[in-house]
């Protein structure tokens, strides 16, 4: 059974790579009548992400799209990356909340029971995706006592629509799964996964250029076997990263698909989003990309989430700020998601997830481990 669906991923990739010259270009911001954040003005929280199991800090947010086994659409998907001492790189679980603020807990990782490969084990990352049929896709970045010294590579753990994990995916250039988005055509999904961990550890500390986006293409087989890993190219290379102690590890963090097919990554060391062309179908690195936007209201962007007409959003490291930019550099508009702390908001925001339909911006809060939405009055 499995031969023919692989022929039909074989086919779509053929078929992506003839018409890689015909997609349409981004729709200027001006299109929609404004920035998308334009009319959005208040923040609530939605609920605490903490589950049963103590585990905080939240990172990856994924808005779920289709209902399948425990999965609601409408509901969100959050990732923690810290256990319950609050070591980084620990967190094993994962939780479904939904806009009216109920909680429960999708999964949790047993690192003794892995399937397969994840060298380090179970530290789960803003690396979140969910695939057609309900697979879930995350990274796991790995410690054993929450410090950079003993990172390792980690993988991507890939669960059912029952929260059941069905396989792992490690090496293929995977070391340090930071961030990551999904797009799909047909039988066949891309993982955009940024990598933080190429050199970091044995430089303590110093600035290493060697930061890397993957593309892996996965080709599904319905929904009673996992999507297998066909081909991984490395898309995006250089990109600056260091080892941290408040942060473990900075470096290119997130990355949204624009629809030009152009891959918008949030280099958090450099200050800038920056732009990689013909993300789906490329053959090479093209380096760090062009240099969309830099400076101005970005302050280490972190998590990156794309919003109609290629509206480019990001939240801060350095301060509670949200900056929207347009494809063509121009920074639109800022909002302040979280005023705490000093200064303001810093390192508190990683994941976000844009509601397109009802104009919200989901994002978490790990300095109070919750799940926030920005929204109109």
């Amino acid at each position: 059974m499995r031969k023919p669906v692989v022929r039909a991923c074989l086919t779509a990739l053929t078929g992506l790579a003839a018409t890689a010259l015909t997609v349409t270009a981004a729709v200027p911001a001006a299109a929609g009548g404004g920035p998308f954040v334009g009319p959005l003005h208040t923040v609530r929280t939605i609920a605490s992400t903490v589950p049963a199991n103590g585990d905080v800090n939240p990172y990856g947010t994924v808005l779920i799209q289709h209902s399948d086994g425990k999965l609601r659409r409408g509901d969100i998907l959050v990732s923690n990356f810290n256990n319950k001492k609050n070591q980084q790189g620990t967190g094993t679980t994962l939780v479904e909340v939904s806009p009216r603020g109920e909680v429960s807990q999708f999964a949790r990782i047993d690192r003794r029971h892995l399937p397969g490969p994840c060298p380090g084990g179970v530290g789960l990352t803003t690396a979140l995706s969910v695939l057609p049929g309900g697979w879930v896709v995350v990274g796991s970045l790995p410690t054993k006592d929450g410090t950079s010294a003993t990172a390792k590579a980690g993988c991507l753990i890939v669960l059912d629509e029952r929260g059941r994990v069905r396989e792992t995916i490690a090496g293929h250039g995977i070391n340090g799964p930071w961030d990551m988005t999904a797009a799909t055509h047909g039988d066949t999904t891309d993982l955009f996964v940024t990598n933080v961990l190429n050199g970091t550890v044995r430089a303590n500390g110093r600035v290493v250029h060697r930061g890397t986006v993957l593309r892996l293409t996965l080709c599904s087989h319905g929904e009673d076997q996992p999507p297998t890993l066909m081909s991984t190219t490395t898309i995006g290379s250089g990109f600056a990263e260091r080892t941290d102690p408040n942060a473990l590890v900075i470096g290119p963090t997130g990355v949204g698909l624009g629809d030009d097919d152009t891959l918008y990554v949030a280099d958090t060391l450099g200050n800038r989003i920056t732009a990689i062309r013909d993300a789906s179908t490329r053959r090479d690195t093209a380096g760090t990309g062009r240099v969309v936007t830099s400076g101005g209201a970005l302050n280490g962007p972190l998590g990156l989430a794309v919003a109609p007409h290629d509206e480019i959003l990001t939240v801060n490291s350095g301060d509670g700020n949200l900056v929207d930019t347009a494809a063509d550099g121009r920074q639109l508009a800022v909002r302040t998601l979280d005023s705490s702390g000093s200064p303001a908001g810093a390192g508190a925001l990683f994941g976000l997830a844009v509601d397109r339909d009802h104009r919200k911006v989901y994002f978490v809060d790990d300095a109070t481990n919750t799940l926030n939405v920005l929204e109109r009055p």
